[in-house]
């Protein structure tokens, strides 16, 4: 076979734009290891492992690094998972340079550096995304990242970048959190993803009540009515000495509720009250940061 044939074949199966092909797809176009080795030899391929032979000399790409983990793990039913499979699916400005894989918990697979590979109990009918570069979809990814991040504070920020980047909703991840099964922070990551949705109050009004008590701080008013420019002001907790905590919810971000909240918070401040902002995950993170700021809002240094 001559040279312009071979590379013409191999451009067929490559999965990148600059090239890059496996083994296995190599020989289902009639192409040999012998053709391989040959144009390796003469300077234009180079190989990337036992099973990745890039089609031409150059560094590869993120995308080609992300294919040859999976081909180099030997193992058919391997899938980008977690961070990387949210990154290859869009996700932006969360930082981690591993590959992420998942495999079944029963797979033998060989380990690579760079590449962390986690064994799943069983995959869910659905988990695959369709086309593309073999992934779980975005709803699965996030929550194995959750329960893979190396603290609550990861897990949450994880959770919310895949909701305020329209990967996917709070309830598709709730969805899949339900049918997951053997997972850790299991209950957290149900409790973020609620705030997220802002389904039940369990961080409102109500609750940071219970919260103040646990502390040994008075208990604010709820819900207490103020007057600004544009009509009634509904503030979540108020307190005799002027203090207002308002608690964010993701409805806070939506759309031109921060233009509204902000001409109303200005209106409350103006008229004398001072206003802490806290949102709900920042709560379940920073609980007791908050509520030394609350403390210290009331003149109280010290509580139970």
């Amino acid at each position: 076979m001559k040279g312009a044939q071979r590379r013409a074949l191999a451009q067929t199966v490559s999965v990148t734009d600059e090239g890059l092909a496996s083994r296995d797809s190599l020989r289902s176009v009639g192409l040999t290891y012998i053709d391989v080795r040959t144009e390796v030899a003469a300077g234009r391929w180079r190989c990337h492992g036992k099973q990745t032979v890039a089609l031409h000399c150059g560094p590869i790409s993120v995308d080609a690094t992300r294919w040859r983990a999976l081909w180099e793990t030997g193992v058919d039913v391997t899938a980008l998972d977690g961070v990387t499979a949210l990154q290859a699916a869009g996700l932006r400005g969360f930082d981690d340079d591993r590959i992420h894989v998942s495999v079944a918990h029963t797979a033998r697979v060989k380990r690579m550096p760079g590449v962390v590979l986690h064994k799943v109990i069983r995959r869910l009918p659905t988990e695959l995304a369709g086309a593309g570069i073999p992934r779980t979809t975005p709803a699965v990814a996030a929550v194995r990242a959750a329960g893979w991040s190396v603290s609550d504070r990861q897990a949450a920020l994880v959770l919310l970048m895949t909701t305020q980047q329209r990967l996917a909703t709070p309830g598709q991840m709730l969805e899949v959190t339900a049918m997951m099964p053997g997972r850790s922070r299991r209950g957290f990551i149900k409790t973020i993803l609620l705030d997220a949705a802002d389904g039940v109050q369990s961080l409102g009004e109500l609750d940071f009540a219970r919260l103040c008590r646990r502390r040994g701080l008075p208990e604010p008013s709820r819900q207490a009515v103020r007057r600004g420019p544009r009509g009634r002001i509904y503030l979540d907790v108020r307190w005799d000495n002027g203090l207002v905590v308002e608690i964010d919810g993701a409805q806070h971000r939506e759309g031109l509720n921060v233009t509204a909240d902000n001409l109303s918070r200005n209106a409350v401040t103006l008229a004398n009250d001072r206003v802490l902002r806290i949102d709900l995950v920042g709560l379940r993170l920073y609980e007791n940061e908050f509520l030394q700021q609350v403390a210290l809002g009331l003149g109280a240094e010290h509580w139970r």
